[in-house]
This record gives structure tokens, sequence and C-alpha cells, in this order.
């Protein structure tokens, strides 16, 4: 169960051959569009494409984006019947207008604030009832209102006990929500802003890792690093444990943190280790980021690029910091 901000990507695709006269921008001429999920569907969809059985929990408006949505995810086979429809609120549509490969501009069109008391205990009901027969859950957080500590505190009385693995993609001004899962994973620059320093070594980046774990007095942190892989802490223990990143080309790395944060889960509600987990999660990043746009990796690919590295021809990134 995936249970987080929504939100539809529509790509606007076409050639630049000019400059408008009107202003020094480039006029783009659109040759097609696409939508796909994003957001914590793009997470859903991840782990859809791993094999996995899916159910989604978030919020959409009730407009043709939000049904856009919905389809989409429905066509991917995931459980839809938790998303809750909220007609005060548009559902949140990132537009990137692309050309020749390259993003020109990003348009987003979304409501920030919380949600309706109404629509929250819509939300907290399908959690509620889906959470008892899920094998993992994890909560992809993009500070759009869906989360609450309530919310988190719901899915993880009926879950923990039973071993279930709770994984947060957490943003720092909503760490404190997640206290008590099984793992909270963050991005470099989210790691900085949650502990309040700079990570520039590897001292700091330990310093930072033990940080989160008390904060969220959580099992495991994970700190994604770029191209210098995964660190994972796990609580009791002083170092991380590092994952180094494979030496791919890089055409796009949106959507690769919910790549990794999909894979942990699925790997671990399959009886994964964590350090295991991690390692399949850098390769399905891998995978990703050498795709243009938000994409998922599958099992294939990823046994795919394990084998490339095996023969020498993918390498590991270095490690270090600073």
């Amino acid at each position: 169960m995936v249970i987080g901000d929504m939100m539809l990507d529509r790509f606007i695709w076409g050639r630049v051959r000019r400059i408008s006269p009107e202003a020094p921008v480039p006029v783009v001429e659109v040759e097609r569009e696409s939508c796909q999920p994003g957001g914590a569907s793009n997470v859903v969809n991840n782990i859809g494409a791993l094999g996995a059985r899916t159910c989604m929990v978030g919020v959409v408006g009730s407009d043709a984006d939000g049904q856009i949505l919905r389809d989409e995810l429905s066509r991917a086979g995931v459980e839809v019947s938790g998303i809750a429809i909220d007609s005060d609120r548009p559902t949140a549509v990132k537009t990137r207008v692309v050309a020749h490969s390259q993003q020109v501009v990003r348009v987003d069109r979304e409501a920030r604030g919380p949600l309706s008391e109404r629509t929250h205990q819509k939300i907290e009901s399908s959690a509620a009832k889906e959470s008892p027969f899920v094998d993992a859950v994890v909560f992809s957080d993009y500070s759009k209102g869906v989360l609450s500590r309530r919310l988190v505190e719901v899915v993880c009385e009926s879950t923990l006990h039973r071993g279930v693995p709770v994984l947060g993609n957490a943003k720092p001004g909503n760490l404190d929500l997640f206290r008590g899962i099984t793992m909270v994973s963050l991005n470099l620059s989210e790691a900085e802003a949650a502990v309040g320093f700079e990570i520039d070594g590897e001292a700091s980046l330990s310093r930072a890792g033990l940080a989160l774990l008390r904060r969220v007095e959580t099992r495991y942190a994970l700190i994604t690093l770029g191209a210098r892989g995964l660190a994972l802490f796990t609580s009791g223990l002083e170092a991380p444990f590092r994952v180094p990143a494979i030496n791919v080309p890089v055409y796009d790395v949106s959507g690769a943190g919910d790549t990794v944060i999909s894979t942990l889960a699925l790997a671990l509600s399959a009886g994964s280790d964590a350090r295991t987990a991690a390692n399949l999660a850098s390769m399905a990043a891998g995978t990703v980021v050498r795709k243009f746009g938000v994409a998922t990796a599958s099992r294939d690919e990823i046994v795919a690029l394990y084998r490339e590295l095996a023969e020498g021809l993918v390498t590991y990134h270095p490690q270090e910091l600073g």
C-alpha cells in the first residue's frame, strides 16, 4: 500500500525553430502530449513494475486530470478504491514542456493547504481498511497535505506488530510525522535541512544519519547521495552501510528517489535484509536514470545491470564525500 501526495505528470513534447518576437524565449512547436502518474502515484507504479500487487491511498480533484490519473493507475493494475475525490482541490499536475529532449519550462498546478477533515477521514478509513492485509507500506511525502501524524499512527497500529515494513520518503518539515516507522529515507539536501548542518564529508554524514535515527525513532535511516550512492544507517550501529552508485549515463534523475523507496519496500516485504534491499535499490535507481522522464525499473532491467557490472561494462562511482 502506498499512501501520499498523488500527482499527474504531463509532458508536452515539441521542437524549437525560432525565438519569440514578443520576448527572448523559445517558441515550442508542439508535436505530442503524454501523461503518467507522478509523486506518490509514481511510487505505486514503480512497485507494480517490479511485479507486486498494489493499492493507492491518496486524493485527487473531481476534475479531468484526476480521472486521467485514476485511469492510468487502473490500467497499470493498481487498486484505486482508496483514492478520495475532493471537489475543493485540483488534482496536482506538473506540466513539463520538452524540446529536443531538454526541459524548457515546468508549470505546476496544485493545492498545498491541509485537507478538509472529511477528506482526511476518507483517507484514514481507506488506509485502516487495507492495512491488515498488506505486506508493506510506503508513505510518499511531497508536502501537499495528505499525510498526518494521525494517519501514520492508524497504519502503524495494524502493521508493525505483524512485522510489516513501513517506509517513508520524508520531507524535512514533516519528519516527525514518521516517528516509529521501520525506515525513513531522505536525499542529501533534505537530510541537511532536517539535521541543521552541512553534510560535507564522511564524519558529518555519520553524524546526520545517527541524528535521524534518534529523532524519528526508526530502525533504519537512508540518505541518498546521488552519484555517491546510498548510506544506510541502522539503529545501534555507529557506521553506515555504504552502497555505491553505478556509473551509468544519466539522462534524468526525476523520480529516482521514488524508485529507491519502491525497491526497498518490495525487497523488505519479500524477506530481504536491509543491506541487500539497499543494494537492489541502488541498481534500480541506476536503471531509471538512464531513461528520460519519470520512469520505472523492471526486474529484468535490474538483473541486466548486475550483468553489465559483472562483465565490466559499467563500474561503481567513488563513494567518498568531500
